[in-house]
């Protein structure tokens, strides 16, 4: 009884000062509360000194509530609301003393710092807010429904996880590492400089890389190429002038591509056109149109193409280009209207005699029709062939399959060279694009078995080997812009790795086709483990430096990509030989003139590298051949051209 007495005096004496400091100190209590759940700061009175004394008892009260009710009836007004927590601090007294308030205390202010590691205070319109370091956004716009709190079920979700969970933190998130992945990490990378022997080969790479010095993949491209031309420098000094002259590319175009989306948005983004040498002829290469894309890409592309393009049989000279367009959940139209307005500055560059560009990532024959479409209306003319697989392009109507094609016969050459045969050899293949869809049907043809393909977020791998059959199925995802996943519900006993990269299972040859620098120091010791004997460069420039060096040193033999997919330009140009716009090519005769074209392309290499010193059965040999020749190609002209 006397126990009652005194509890209903307390609750007397507590109600009363609650309304004395019912102005002060009570609105702090409401107010942290919906702090906890809510990050929105109230105004005067926040770094209100009592701020440890008083949170805590009534954070306890605060927290009790919460659990028993709805959250509905939180929203009653203050008096009722006094009265009910002072009810649960005597419960909390009567039970244990102090222990829970401490506890309570210091869970509270461990979670403050950690607040403050992604919250800043700032005044916004007039009202203290606390904001956040990612998203610079504050309060309610960090919810993940923002008219309250009914998305957590329990309502004791720390402002913390209320936070990291919005969904605008996490859009906030994806840009910030997206933006770091492409401007800052790229100064931070370090450039990894190979030791050159003579000083002639050191300087110019000095050079390109005080010139450039953020451009990474184009002085990685420059390393590799002088690093194979050291031999020919050291014996013929007067070609480093040459080189100095043929690493400056002629012409450089950059431009701005506006177009508008389906819902009436307009967007801007860059687009990059590089002529880099037209010394043996008119320019060919690739676009490319992949967020990724800058300067640096377009012409080590153009660097790339020039001397594949010198290698192959025919008289051309190298570009490269592309746009930081991302094709990836874009609709046609969409598409097709960046398309329009990307020739629509690009065309005045463009033309049979001058410039024609062809396929690369993210452009594929549905791009090159809309880009051809629209620079016939701008020209005027029906003329060139924009090197498409399309017959009315006049391009051969083969142009994609040669690069893939040319990289199985390729292969075939090594092997042949080695008294063995493809079939039956285990193939890793990376990327799922063009150029590894028909790597994966030749491979097929010749009775290989390629085991994995890969996309950007994982990789597939069939025991079995894929067959003709499974083929059109991964063509079929792939048109339709699914995940390689979809292969699992067709066939079970596949499996897709996510995030993860093919080089670890056990292979005999790879073929990396993704994009460039896809293997890196880690990859390529694996390809070792694996087993892998053999390395055909599908794309340009695969491996990172490091990888280049592993390979070097474990003996694996690499089938460079300038010699290997220079299959692709031969056939582009089997007809402008014949002056004839329209003549086709049947299949058959397509075939052998690419694997004539292969191997005068092989044999050339091997001639040139032992020429120079390099050891017919070092692994290195194919790669610095490739080099060495298309470099004296074109040094050759250029010398005779005079200094233009």
């Amino acid at each position: 009884m006397n126990m009652n007495m005194n509890s209903s005096m307390d609750d007397m004496n507590l109600l009363r000062q609650a309304q004395r400091h019912h102005h002060h100190h009570h609105h702090l209590v409401v107010r942290e509360m919906e702090e906890e759940i809510d990050l929105e700061m109230g105004g005067p009175g926040d770094d209100d000194p009592t701020f440890a004394h008083a949170a805590p008892v009534a954070l306890v009260a605060a927290g009790l509530p919460a659990q028993q009710e709805d959250h509905k009836q939180l929203l009653v007004d203050h008096n009722e609301l006094a009265a009910k927590i002072q009810q649960q601090q005597q419960q909390q007294q009567g039970q244990q003393p102090q222990r829970k308030k401490k506890k309570v205390v210091k869970k509270w202010r461990d979670e403050w710092a950690d607040t403050y590691k992604w919250a800043y205070v700032d005044v916004y319109e007039g009202t203290t807010r606390i904001f956040c370091s990612v998203c610079k956004e504050y309060g309610r716009k960090h919810r993940r429904n923002p008219y309250g709190n009914e998305g957590s079920r329990n309502m004791q979700m720390s402002a913390l996880e209320e936070h990291n969970n919005s969904l605008l933190h996490k859009e906030a998130l994806r840009l910030q590492m997206a933006s770091k992945d492409k401007s800052i990490s790229s100064l931070e990378r370090p450039i990894y400089v190979k030791a050159l022997l003579c000083k002639s080969a050191e300087s110019i790479v000095e050079a390109v890389i005080r010139k450039d010095p953020h451009e990474v993949e184009f002085i990685q491209a420059v390393q590799e190429i002088v690093h194979s031309l050291e031999p020919v420098l050291s014996k013929s000094p007067q070609f480093v002038h040459i080189l100095e002259r043929l690493l400056e590319p002629e012409r450089v175009i950059i431009f701005r591509v506006p177009w508008v989306d389906d819902k009436g948005e307009t967007h801007i983004n860059r687009g990059f056109r590089v002529q880099f040498s037209q010394a043996l002829g008119p320019c060919r290469g690739g676009l490319r149109y992949h967020p990724s894309t800058n300067l640096s890409i377009a012409k080590f592309l153009g660097l790339e193409q020039t001397l594949k393009n010198a290698l192959s049989p025919y008289k051309l000279g190298g570009a490269g280009g592309g746009s930081d367009f991302d094709p990836k959940g874009k609709s046609e139209n969409e598409i097709m209207r960046f398309c329009q307005s990307f020739m629509d500055e690009l065309y005045r560059h463009l033309g049979p005699n001058q410039d024609l560009p062809a396929e690369d990532m993210g452009v594929g024959p549905r791009e090159m029709g809309y880009l051809f479409g629209q620079y016939r209306r701008l020209a005027g003319q029906f003329q060139g062939s924009f090197t498409g697989p399309r017959n009315y392009w006049s391009g051969s109507s083969l142009r994609t399959e040669a690069t893939g094609y040319g990289l199985v016969y390729f292969a075939q050459m090594i092997v042949a060279d080695m008294n063995k045969e493809l079939k039956g050899l285990r193939c890793v293949v990376s990327g799922a694009g063009k150029i590894a869809m028909h790597v994966l049907e030749k491979l097929i043809a010749f009775g290989a078995v390629p085991v994995t393909i890969s996309d950007s977020r994982g990789y597939l791998l069939d025991e079995e080997g894929f067959d003709y059959v499974k083929l059109n199925l991964l063509r079929e995802i792939k048109v339709q812009q699914r995940s390689l996943r979809e292969y699992l519900k067709t066939y079970t006993r596949a499996k897709y790795f996510d995030e993860a990269k093919p080089w670890s299972e056990r292979c005999d040859i790879a073929f990396p086709c993704a994009s460039q620098n896809e293997l890196n120091h880690a990859d390529a010791l694996n390809l070792v483990n694996s087993g892998c004997r053999i390395l055909i460069e599908g794309s340009n420039m695969p491996c990172t430096a490091e990888a280049v060096d592993v390979l070097r040193k474990s003996k694996v033999l690499v089938g460079p990509a300038k010699a290997a997919s220079a299959g692709g330009v031969g056939v582009a140009e089997l007809e402008a030989n014949q002056d004839g716009n329209l003549i086709h090519w049947s299949p058959e005769e397509f075939e052998s003139k690419l694997q004539e074209s292969m191997k005068q392309i092989y044999q050339k290499s091997i001639k040139v590298a032992t020429d120079y010193g390099y050891l017919k059965d070092s692994p290195e040999c194919l790669v610095h051949g490739g080099n060495i020749a298309s470099f004296l190609t074109i040094a050759q002209a250029m010398t005779e051209q005079g200094c233009v």
